[in-house]
């Protein structure tokens, strides 16, 4: 089939124009491929945030890996924590980049408005910020892990 030079001429400026960083095109006997030299872009979204119910009684503590996203979250019965939670799919990133600082650590206190996180959907870079003030407890997945809609990824204790 193949593409003529005007189909492609059009296609360099949709690329261009609509900001993504690489298009390929491959078919039988015709493949295709355009990047740009543009910087990714950045995005910056707010989190929604979960308050964790009150315990009537405590409950017994079950242990349960970080890492699934079908885990329940602990939560401790003396505290009344905060779940900050993934606002789209992606990758989830602590810091901006390697070598640059974590953007959040275990006992930070935080702001409304400070970034938490960077997660990367496809190849824009999504600053996370808190909606909520308190002590960050726990991070609940690790740097470069996929994370899913509404997945937990903090537990801020409100101070």
């Amino acid at each position: 089939m193949g593409m003529d030079i005007k189909q492609i001429q059009d296609l360099i400026k949709f690329v261009s124009k609509s900001g993504v960083n690489e298009v390929a095109i491959e078919e039988k006997d015709f493949k295709i491929t355009i990047k740009t030299n543009q910087e990714p872009t950045y995005v910056t979204a707010s989190a929604p945030v979960a308050a964790a119910p009150l315990a009537a009684a405590p409950q017994p503590v079950a242990a349960t890996p970080v890492a699934s996203a079908a885990a329940p979250i602990v939560v401790s019965e003396e505290a009344n924590f905060i779940t900050i939670k993934s606002p789209m799919i992606g990758t989830f990133y602590r810091s901006a980049g390697p070598g640059k600082p974590m953007f959040a650590n275990v006992g930070d206190e935080i702001n409304s408005g400070k970034v938490l996180c960077i997660i990367e959907a496809m190849k824009l870079f999504n600053e996370i910020e808190s909606e909520v003030s308190g002590k960050i407890v726990k991070i609940l997945v690790e740097d470069a892990q996929p994370v899913e809609f509404d997945q937990p990824l903090f537990l801020v204790d409100p101070r």
